[in-house]
């Protein structure tokens, strides 16, 4: 059994396709089926059910996939660890941040971080949730700063991470006042503009509503993983969307935007920030100590 079949079944259960979990691994397609094809025979079951149009993983996937994710991170925190040991400085900071973070929250946070101790060299990477677990999970960052819900825990839990609350923020579903009196004189559905699967808000509104009747949208029409890229369509009055308070917050203020349904009530949440419960660096262990 070779490690690289298991970095590739994590691949596909993460797209949940073959064409792009090769492209994302850096292999043909016909070479990624024969590896995962080859862990099967290891293993002796059959790991994913395949048909014309979709991938799924079987229920051996799903109790397996748990298991590589946990072989694969032991590993890269090992290697991770060995390397740390190997400077000779006190090492640098890898902090990982979500894109709707990045330009509000974060920098106040690593300004008043500062105020304390002197964070020195900083690495900061702004992507999906998705894209910052699996950075997480592969041992590359020493940090992971998000919004969390309870009805939509992380794909980093315990025992191999660990997770403190450093602020507090809140989705709201908001729209243009133009185009809310036109949606009133109409009584048409408000053109939904969505997260896609990639983002850790969107998975956040799926959990919370995925039992609700409530909204008055339409079926989603554009969908991003970016709150920012949703905030500007919808500030040009192309739908409604839940956006984070923290990035248009101040568009309620100046009436530029308002709430899509004043009695809808805000899906609350807290901002996390995540590490594995391996040993970082000198610098990043005395931050966290900074965190109460």
């Amino acid at each position: 059994m070779e490690l690289r079949w298991l970095e590739d079944f994590i691949a596909l259960s993460e797209t949940l396709n073959f064409s792009r979990a090769a492209e994302q691994r850096n292999i043909t397609q016909p070479a990624f089926s024969r590896r995962i094809r080859a862990l099967e025979s290891w293993i002796g079951a059959k790991l994913v059910e395949r048909t014309t149009h979709s991938v799924a993983l079987t229920p051996s996937g799903k109790h397996f996939l748990a298991h590589a994710r946990a072989v694969c991170f032991s590993l890269n925190q090992a290697k991770r660890e060995a390397c740390e040991l190997a400077k000779s400085t006190h090492g640098s900071l890898n902090i990982a941040a979500t894109h709707a973070l990045s330009f509000t929250f974060i920098p106040e946070w690593l300004r008043q971080q500062n105020e304390v101790m002197s964070l020195g060299s900083l690495n900061l990477v702004s992507d999906s949730m998705q894209a910052c677990e699996s950075l997480m999970q592969k041992g590359e960052i020493d940090f992971l700063i998000a919004h969390a819900h309870p009805d939509a825990p992380s794909e980093l839990q315990p025992p191999l991470f660990q997770s403190r609350v450093i602020g507090h923020d809140q989705l709201i579903a908001m729209i243009t006042p133009s185009l809310a009196s036109q949606i009133k004189a109409t009584k048409q559905p408000a053109p939904y503009l969505a997260y896609s699967a990639e983002s850790g808000l969107g998975r956040i509104i799926d959990a919370t509503h995925q039992h609700s009747n409530k909204h008055s949208f339409a079926k989603p029409g554009f969908t991003s993983h970016l709150a920012a890229t949703l905030h500007s369509m919808t500030k040009s009055g192309a739908g409604v969307a839940w956006l984070p308070e923290s990035l248009a917050g101040r568009d309620l203020d100046t009436g530029q935007l308002e709430a899509f349904n004043p009695k809808d009530p805000a899906i609350a949440l807290e901002i996390h920030i995540s590490r594995p419960r391996r040993r970082l660096s000198k610098i990043a262990e005395e931050l966290w100590s900074l965190i109460p």
